[in-house]
This record gives structure tokens, C-alpha cells and sequence, in this order.
């Protein structure tokens, strides 16, 4: 009786296939295929692109010369099980995912090259990552965050997109919170922003009363809010009366409408024109994720809003602001911080707290109490 297609094991058909066809390879080491690879992908994709994949990458050259692999054409789907085992020490699982998913595009162009059998890309094996995981431990870059911006400043200023990335990028603020804000809150000589905890018109802070506060604001948001209100704003109102400062023509924003928002921009092709996630530019046109904002959370790349919260924090942290001032900012507790957000070693928070005291001191450091 003949095997039906589900007897078929992929793995196995593409090891076959490729001993059929007599794949031809040609020694390459790993460091010179990430040298090549890295000299390709350079007119594709950003150079923050090639930056984060030169840095992932470079793990697994680290483990092939610790494990003697000095030419990948001696590469097996055994050597890639033990490599994801040593990479995972340390790691998130969303982490590991990217890790994994980048290797995998690496060794795609590797089998281009001759230096691989065409079986060996689909060997690599790529944790799955539920939503909530990817967006408890993902971040967006400072870097990236800039490239957003200075295309919506070109492409998109002053529009209800533009503003929204601004505040989650300047604030820190959750969605619900930025969805909160009314025309009145928006103090514009002030250069500030007044939280209001409002649960009775569907706008409750997370943590109630206690999340009520007042946020600074740049000169440079001061004049974005202005020209969106002036030029771009609906005049409406919200299902209660109010006037929300952040309104399309339906009235409020839903939050649904932000994260939206944020998977939309965050797309890599959107701001680079090429994808670093395996799709050809020549096949973008054909990618749903690619081409319609609704399905850009299928796209890998492609982030909640929740990562924006905490590169924010992350960077503010890393610039050296005191947690409690990152605390009251942002609202978040003390402990949040510094369980899942303060990613410093204990050397880099001791050069911190001496900056700071040298300057509260002039520049001496001793305070005279007790002198």
C-alpha cells in the first residue's frame, strides 16, 4: 500500500531531494560566510538591521569555533540542536526566537552561497512565542524609535499616527493612558499633559487614582499636538461629551486603533523597503502582512505597544534618570523596574549614582556631612 503525503516526513524528503540533485558545495568558514553575508544584506535592509543581525550571528560563529566547525559544509541539523541548547542559556524566549529566526535567514542565504545543503535552513528549530510573551520581553531601540519618527515627521507630520508614536515614545505612557487625554488636559503654555483617572467614561487609568498625574512635555510635541490640533483634528465629541484630544472621526480612539498603530510602524519593510525576515523585495507586494495595516501583527518584526513602554524606560534608565523619577513618570512601581526593566550590572549602576553625586556636589563627590 502506497505511504499517503501525511506519511511523508519533510525533513527526510528534503535530504533525499537534495542527494538527488547532487548539491555541489564549496568550503566556506563561518566567518567569512558572515562577512559575505552581512556584504549582501547591506543594500537590503538598515544598518540597524545589520548591526542586531552581526550581533546574533556572532554567537554562532563563537560556537562554531568552540566546537570546531571550521566549514559549514560539515553543518547538520544536529550541530544546529546543540547550538539553539547552548544559545538559549540566558536567554527570554521571544529572545531566543529572534536569535533563531535570524540564523535561519542567515544560513537561506548561506545555501546561495554553496556553503550549505538547501535542507539545512529548515532544520533550524524556532521556539513559537505567544503574544503576551513577545511583548513582556521585547523592547524597541532608541535607534529604531528615531527611524519611526523621522519618517512620520517627513511622510505623516502632524497626523493622529504622528502623534501617537510621539507620546509613547516621550512619555512613556500606557495606551489606556494616552487614550485618556482630553482636549483639556493638553496644558500648552505648560508644555504638559494632565492624567485624569475617569472609569464612569470609559477612560480608567490602570492603577485608579494613584496613576493621576502631570507629565512634561518637549517644545518639539508642543508644536506637533498644536499643528494636529489647528489642522488635522476632528471636531467631535465622545459618547459622554467630552472632547478627546487624540479623536478620529468617530470620536475617541479605541485602543484597538493604537496598537494598530504600533504594529503598523514597526514593520521593518514599511521605513526600509526590504524585509529581514526572509521575503524577497520583489515578493513584499504579495505579503498581506506587508500590505495591509490590519494584518501587520502577523509580520515577525512587527511590535505591540507595550515594547515601546519599555525601550522608554529601558533608555531613561540607561541615561542615568533615578528610578523614582522613571517611577513617577511612567507609573510603574520600584520593584517593576527593577525586576523587568533595569537591565544594568551592578558596576555600570555604581558609575551612575557617582555622576550623579559629583554633580550634586561639584564634581568632588563628598558631601562634608560628618567632615
Amino acid at each position: 500500500m502506497a505511504a499517503s503525503n501525511e506519511d511523508i516526513d519533510p525533513d527526510l524528503l528534503r535530504s533525499l531531494l537534495a542527494e538527488a540533485t547532487d548539491e555541489d558545495l564549496e568550503p566556506l568558514s563561518p566567518e567569512d560566510s558572515l562577512e559575505m553575508y552581512v556584504s549582501l544584506r547591506e543594500d537590503e535592509v538598515s544598518p540597524s538591521t545589520i548591526r542586531t543581525h552581526r550581533s546574533r550571528l556572532g554567537h554562532f560563529i563563537e560556537w562554531c569555533n568552540e566546537n570546531e566547525v571550521e566549514n559549514l559544509n560539515d553543518l547538520t541539523g544536529r550541530n544546529l540542536q546543540t547550538y539553539r541548547t547552548w544559545r538559549k542559556q540566558g536567554l527570554s524566549i521571544s529572545s531566543l526566537e529572534s536569535n533563531m529566526r535570524t540564523l535561519q535567514i542567515y544560513l537561506r542565504k548561506c545555501v546561495k552561497f554553496d556553503a550549505v545543503s538547501s535542507d539545512i535552513p529548515a532544520k533550524v528549530d524556532i521556539p513559537s512565542v505567544s503574544s503576551e510573551e513577545n511583548s513582556r520581553d521585547e523592547m524597541i531601540s532608541s535607534e529604531r524609535v528615531k527611524e519611526i519618527l523621522n519618517h512620520l515627521r517627513k511622510y505623516e507630520y502632524a497626523s493622529l499616527e504622528h502623534v501617537i508614536w510621539l507620546l509613547l515614545a516621550n512619555t512613556g505612557m500606557r495606551i489606556g493612558a494616552v487614550r485618556a487625554l482630553d482636549l483639556k488636559n493638553y496644558k500648552s503654555t505648560d508644555q504638559k499633559l494632565v492624567l485624569v483617572h475617569r472609569p464612569d467614561s470609559d477612560t480608567p487609568l490602570k492603577n485608579k487614582e494613584d496613576s493621576e498625574r502631570e507629565v512634561d512635555i518637549s517644545s518639539h510635541i508642543e508644536e506637533v499636538l498644536n499643528d494636529f490640533m489647528s489642522d488635522k483634528r476632528p471636531d467631535v465629541t465622545d459618547d459622554y461629551g467630552r472632547e478627546p484630544l487624540l479623536a478620529t472621526n468617530h470620536g475617541r480612539i479605541a485602543l484597538s486603533t493604537i496598537r494598530k498603530y504600533a504594529y503598523k510602524w514597526t514593520r521593518p519593510c514599511v521605513i526600509t523597503g526590504s524585509c529581514p525576515h526572509g521575503v524577497a523585495d520583489d515578493e513584499i507586494d504579495d505579503c498581506k502582512a506587508a500590505q495591509t495595516a490590519s494584518k501587520a501583527h502577523n509580520c515577525p518584526g512587527s511590535l505591540s505597544p507595550h515594547p515601546i513602554r519599555r525601550g522608554y524606560i529601558t533608555h531613561e534608565l540607561d541615561a542615568g534618570i533615578p528610578q523614582e523619577v522613571v517611577s513617577d513618570r511612567c507609573d510603574v512601581g520600584l520593584d517593576i523596574i527593577e525586576e523587568h526593566y533595569d537591565q544594568r550590572s551592578d558596576g555600570e549602576k555604581m558609575r551612575l549614582r557617582k555622576e550623579i553625586r559629583e554633580a550634586a556636589y561639584n564634581d568632588t563627590g563628598e558631601s562634608g556631612y560628618g567632615q
